[in-house]
């Protein structure tokens, strides 16, 4: 019996130290949920690659600021849940549905590890059928 509980706290102290946890996460996802690019934007890497249904280019921070903002202007948010999340490597994403009054989007969010920061790297709106 002492070994098996030796085991098992063993395999419990190396899934816990082997999992990292994306700390940003609900930040980023009620900034979404809210339609509020104001509190997305700090999230954002110093180049973002947005993917719209009208339009797709990589865009500066400021810039990534005034697209994101123009399209929760255009599609007002009601909701905003995540149905996928993880990681490989040094990169994060997340996959989710936006619910707005014009339809709803399949979103995905890619970030990248820079030190002790995630930074929003690349995200995608694709309009659900």
């Amino acid at each position: 019996m002492k070994r098996l509980t030796g085991w098992f706290l063993a395999l419990t102290a190396v899934i816990l130290v082997s999992y990292r946890s994306f700390d940003n996460m609900d930040a980023v996802v009620m900034a979404i949920r809210a339609g509020n690019v104001s509190r997305l934007s700090p999230f954002f890497d110093s180049r973002v690659d947005i993917s719209l249904p009208d339009k797709s280019d990589t865009y500066s921070r400021s810039q990534a600021e005034m697209v994101i903002g123009d399209f929760f202007n255009t599609n007002v948010v009601q909701n905003f849940k995540i149905t996928q999340q993880g990681e490989s490597g040094d990169i994060f994403f997340c996959t989710g549905l936006l619910m707005t009054r014009s339809g709803n989007f399949r979103t995905t969010l890619f970030f990248k590890q820079k030190g002790d920061r995630q930074y929003l790297q690349e995200i995608r709106f694709q309009p659900v059928e």
